[in-house]
Formats: C-alpha cells, structure tokens, sequence
C-alpha cells in the first residue's frame, strides 16, 4: 500500500520541523530579494513564504494532536485533526493570493523600474531549490504515512515552487525588453495560481472531514482478502454491508459475516477472529468491526433503511 517503508527522519513531525526552518530561511532570502530589485513578483513570492512558515507551524500542531490515543470524548481517535491543517493552508493561500493581487494591481497602476534584479534572482533560486527538495520529500512521506497534513504543507511548497519558478521566467523576460508592466501582470497570474491551488486543498479537506471512502486500490485489497477467505470455507459464509472510511493515517472498515445460525458462539467468534487477522494483514492501519449475523437474519438498522420512503 505503500511504495517504500518510511525511515524515522521521515516522520511528519520530523519534516514538519524541517518546513518550518526552510520557511524561515526562504523568507530572509526572498525578503532581501524584493529589497534590492524593488520586484512585486518577487514581493509576492516572498508572502507566499510566509505563509508556508504560519501553514507549517499549524499543521505541526494538527500533526501532534492527530498522535494522541483515543479517549472518553473520541473514541476514534484524534486523526482528523491533520485534515484541519490541509483545510487552514487553503486558507492561507486564499489569503496571500488576495495580498499578491493587491499588490500586483497598484505596481500595474503605478509601474516602477526593477533595480538589481541579478541578485534577487539569485537569490529566489537559492529558495526555490530548498522547497523544491523538501516538496518532493514531504510528498513520499505522505503517501507513506498517510498524512493529510504533510500532504499539504507538500504540496503548498510545490506551488510555492512554481510560482518562484514564474516570477524568474518572467522577470528574465522584463529584463530583456524593458517591459516593466510584466512584473504586474506575472503576480496576477500567480495569485490566480494559488488561488486554484488553495481551492483543491480546501476541497481535500473538507472530503476528509466528511467521511470519505479509503481509495479504491485498499478496497479492492479488501474484497479480495473478504473472497478468498470465504472460499477457504467453501462458502459456508458469507459477507454484505462493506462500508469503509478514511480518517488520517486510519481506515475503517466494518463489514457483516453470515454463517449458519446452528454454529457454537465459540466457532462463531473463532471465524470472525480469523477473518479480522486476515484483513489487518492485507490493509495496514486498519481499525476493522465484524459483526456476525445467522444466515437470513437482518440487523434492525437494515429493515429500517429498507422501510425508509
């Protein structure tokens, strides 16, 4: 389910750390960029850092909240709270998006000559390259871990890549012909950027917090692992009602097992015991709930669903 084992220094809370530091770093270098080239893109780019630096620090949090075992007011646990942290970095980049459009309409009203642009370009790369790394990083840690948080400090970061990448484009481009109304026009495109971007992470979010099915190569895993162990048995049982959902680094998934109602409870429980152990094998994380059901026998929650209007 996982393309590699994550190594410690992987963790989410270990990279988190890390994000926070580049955050700081890239801000100081694109903070100085901006300074000597008097650029709004590049003015743009550096509010972006910020961001990331405030949208790291909180998914840190979220990440640390997340770990904390089940308790008397969540007995599920506490793993949704990193779908917060992807939620609020949506917003964040809702935020800086509007203050890179602010900004990118009075330079286009008020057009200024760029000055010492060799050096603030310099330096944007120098920031570039350190979120384009670690981008890539948190990206494979999270599919590892699972993480709605380092996903989206991830993929916050590779925007925040791209649109350094842009600014340099484009501020090359006004830099050869002279056109200083360029500088504008490139931070109203990246806002409208960010803006898409924010808009996926707020959507990510928001499906987490709503239950969503795990994805279809686990619940494929899932049916497979449920089939074979009801052809070990040679069909004396049998399985409906397979409904999953995902929460942070868990599934859930909870499933009913028919059997012949003249079997020992102690049977019973055996098979429904071996079944469980089959699917925590196959599907990592996984928080399984097996009920057993005589063949022909209905929960009282299914005869109400089919009475439903």
């Amino acid at each position: 389910m996982t393309d590699t084992t994550p190594s410690r220094w992987t963790t989410p809370e270990n990279l988190l750390r890390i994000s926070v530091v580049v955050a700081i770093a890239t801000i100081a270098f694109k903070t100085v960029a901006w300074a000597v080239s008097g650029s709004v893109g590049l003015l743009s780019d550096a509010l972006e850092s910020l961001v990331n630096l405030v949208g790291a620090l909180f998914a840190l949090g979220m990440v640390t909240i997340a770990k904390r075992p089940a308790d008397d007011d969540h007995p599920y646990g506490h793993t949704k709270a990193e779908y917060f942290s992807a939620g609020f970095e949506g917003l964040l980049i809702f935020g800086a998006a509007m203050a890179i459009l602010w900004a990118s309409v009075d330079r286009l009203l008020h057009p200024q000559p760029l000055e010492q642009l060799g050096w603030g370009l310099v330096l944007s790369l120098i920031s570039t390259a350190l979120n384009g790394g670690l981008a890539m990083v948190m990206l494979r840690a999270a599919r590892q871990h699972r993480s709605a948080a380092l996903e989206g400090d991830g993929r916050h970061l590779l925007t925040d890549v791209w649109t350094s990448v842009g600014v340099v484009l484009g501020l090359l481009l006004a830099m050869w012909t002279g056109w200083h109304w360029l500088d504008a026009v490139l931070g109203i495109a990246v806002a409208l950027h960010i803006l898409k971007e924010g808009g996926k992470l707020v959507w990510t979010s928001s499906q987490g917090l709503m239950d969503e099915a795990i994805d279809a190569d686990t619940l494929a895993t899932i049916d497979a692992c449920v089939r074979r162990f009801e052809a070990e048995r040679g069909g004396a049982v049998h399985s409906d009602r397979l409904n999953t959902r995902r929460a942070g680094a868990l599934n859930f998934v909870d499933l009913h097992l028919h059997m012949p109602g003249d079997w020992s409870l102690a049977h019973a429980t055996r098979l429904r015991m071996e079944l469980e152990a089959a699917l925590l094998r196959d599907v990592p994380n996984a928080r399984i709930t097996v009920e057993v059901l005589p063949i022909g026998v209905q929960t009282q929650s299914e005869v109400a669903e089919k009475n439903m209007p």
